[in-house]
């Protein structure tokens, strides 16, 4: 704890004393470094130069003259990348499908496509071999491997409402997400035979939207406006590549859902994956209204599109477009004017009727969300739903393009991360998309919007590099993430990050970055040793914390102004600095605080060694010790310690 008023005195007169006996190691007047430098603007991330799905979405549909062309359909276009591996027999969404002409867009015919592969018709063209069978062998090990347990929920994945079993994902919300939304479902039991299976799950998928649910109406409304023209569809009827157990008969689709199989395979193409289309928009849209589970969420939405693989339905490839292809129907209904107001009351009204469900308040309501542990919510460990999203955002695919090309950010994506960063402007969120994109030259992921080489989950985790100056202004009377956020991300670059605002931010990745940090105010806390980066740190405002499991590295210098600053270190042990600082050590005032939250704890008079620098300069104002009442500080030329007192 921290004692006032008589450590501050003392603290006062032990600085005095100090000063006057040469004890601060400087001579003369102490001078206090500059600021990192500036590093100029920050990057930006510019539209691309090409047709924006989220113009467009409307063009997603079959049936339509007007919109049955690679050019004309949004829905086909998002997801060329295909046309690399296969050319269909016609490009055309023509599979069982005709539609009138329509000015000057000629009638559309059916296709003569069969739907099913080698018969003897010309099926269409495999343009990389290599992809395509890696792609079906894919599938015929996963599923002549799987277990049971991947069985059994790849038939629920299959078989319940896509909404219901990406609540699974919630946690500790999934009883008061269920109840408020009043899901159902009639999955409940994997069959004994494979003789009868109904297609259809008899609850209600999302819940019961409208005046009729007066809670949670809102919520399930804004959840089911995002599947607008979102149909798959006109994709599945244009691509016309077949369903895994149609190319190989090693295929082993799970028992029971072996009459599940369309008995009408031209209309039935295996590309691109509805489930997993619609497991993405569900996922999406629970995150936008329930950030604080946003991760383990998405992490949810493509388990559910892996259940697909496992159970024979698709292919690799089908699950990764049919990703590609929900992110970019869930933002272009994000950023439709006709819902804006929707998502606002939905996001309000998911708190309001979530924190009264669990009896949260707006401060404990987050730690709520990640309370549960592995034996409650099989989401809970943090590293194996990282893991698992980037296994399942690619499948090990060879890389078939350049693997170094420059990331683009599409027309509105910034709009998928916007309540999970909501501190940051539209076009940092879109900078953050930028940094932390998958790498390129996947097979259909490089589309030229960028929707294929998303990666959400790495951007809920905040930039991946830094570039120019990076302000970062959290407003903690807003709550929620405006109040406190953590980034696990590696940052790399040569930009230079300033901390402004209230809140407080965690950084915990092995940083590298190289222009330096100022804090401004509110707090900067390190959660690991080189969360800090490789460049100066300054403190003008607020209060830096050095909180990691070994001392936390200041790759350059430290200073600290006098005023409002303050300094918090976590002491490890007796001996081991809480923060070591490569370069000077300029402290111009300000406090310092040090607590003892893990094993190690002191006893009265032993002596701690706080600080270590390449050369320590000048004094803290104030120094407060958790647990003592009087402190002693010895300040070396490079090292400080504490001697504590009861």
């Amino acid at each position: 704890m921290q004692v006032s008023p008589r450590p501050l005195i003392l603290a006062l007169s032990i600085a005095i004393a100090l000063s006057a006996c040469g004890g601060t190691y400087h001579e003369g007047p102490l001078v206090i470094p500059a600021a990192p430098a500036d590093q100029g603007a920050a990057e930006s991330a510019p539209v691309p130069a090409v047709t924006a799905f989220v113009d467009t979405i409307a063009t997603n549909q079959r049936g339509d003259a007007r919109y049955a062309t690679l050019e004309t359909n949004a829905g086909v276009r998002v997801l060329a990348g295909m046309l690399d591996i296969w050319t269909p027999l016609t490009q055309l969404v023509d599979a069982g499908q005709t539609a009138p002409a329509v000015g000057a867009f000629p009638a559309v015919a059916a296709s003569a496509w069969t739907g099913v592969p080698n018969d003897g018709t010309n099926g269409g063209t495999i343009r990389n071999a290599t992809v395509h069978n890696y792609n079906i062998d894919y599938v015929v090990k996963a599923t002549t491997t799987r277990t049971a347990d991947q069985a059994t929920l790849a038939y629920f994945d299959d078989r319940r409402g896509k909404g219901y079993s990406v609540t699974d994902a919630m946690g500790p919300l999934t009883g008061a997400w269920r109840a408020s939304t009043q899901q159902t479902t009639t999955i409940n039991t994997v069959p004994a035979d494979a003789t009868t299976v109904l297609y259809n799950d008899g609850g209600n998928n999302n819940g019961v939207g409208g005046t009729a649910n007066a809670n949670f109406g809102t919520v399930v409304d804004f959840v089911n406006s995002v599947g607008a023209n979102g149909s798959t569809e006109p994709a599945k009827r244009f691509y016309k590549y077949a369903r895994p157990y149609r190319w190989s008969s090693a295929v082993q689709v799970v028992p029971a859902l072996l009459p599940a199989r369309s008995p009408t395979p031209t209309t039935d193409g295996g590309f691109t994956s509805g489930h997993s289309a619609e497991a993405m928009r569900n996922a999406l849209v629970m995150a936008y209204v329930v950030p604080e589970r946003f991760q383990e969420i998405l992490s949810r939405g493509l388990e559910l599109g892996e259940s697909r693989i496992l159970a024979g339905m698709h292919s690799p490839l089908d699950v990764l477009s049919g990703r590609i292809h929900g992110e970019a129907v869930v933002a272009g209904n994000l950023v439709d004017p006709a819902n804006q107001t929707l998502k606002a009351n939905a996001y309000a009204q998911a708190h309001t009727t979530l924190m009264a469900a669990t009896s949260t308040t707006a401060t404990t309501y987050a730690s709520f969300a990640q309370s549960g542990t592995l034996a409650t919510d099989r989401f809970a460990d943090y590293a194996t739903n990282k893991a698992n999203y980037i296994r399942r955002s690619t499948y090990g695919f060879p890389q078939i393009a350049s693997t170094t090309a420059a990331a683009v950010v599409p027309k509105g994506a910034e709009v998928l991360i916007e309540t999970r960063l909501p501190y940051l402007s539209a076009d940092q969120r879109r900078v953050v998309l930028k940094t932390t994109a998958l790498a390129s030259g996947y097979p259909v992921m490089d589309d030229p919007e960028g929707w294929g080489r998303l990666n959400l989950f790495a951007a809920a985790d905040g930039y991946a590099a830094f570039k120019g100056n990076v302000v970062v202004n959290m407003d903690a009377t807003k709550g929620g993430f405006n109040a406190a956020d953590r980034w696990r991300n590696d940052i790399n670059g040569t930009g230079k990050l300033v901390k402004q605002g209230t809140g407080a931010l965690k950084l915990g990745g092995n940083n590298t970055w190289t222009g330096g940090t100022e804090l401004t105010a509110g707090i900067l806390e390190a959660i690991s040793a080189a969360a800090f980066g490789a460049g100066d740190v300054y403190v003008s405002g607020g209060t830096l914390v050095a909180n990691a499991a070994t001392p936390v590295k200041v790759g350059g210098k430290y200073t600290q102004l006098a005023g409002a600053t303050a300094l918090e270190i976590n002491a490890l042990s007796a001996t081991q600095a809480g923060m070591t600082v490569a370069g000077d050590a300029t402290i111009g005032g300000g406090a310092l605080n040090v607590k003892f939250p893990g094993s190690y704890k002191p006893k009265a008079g032993d002596t701690i060694t706080v600080l270590n620098a390449g050369r320590l300069q000048g004094t803290f104002t104030t120094i407060t010790v958790a647990g003592f009442a009087k402190v002693t500080p010895t300040y070396s030329g490079t090292t400080l310690t504490l001697t504590v007192t009861n």
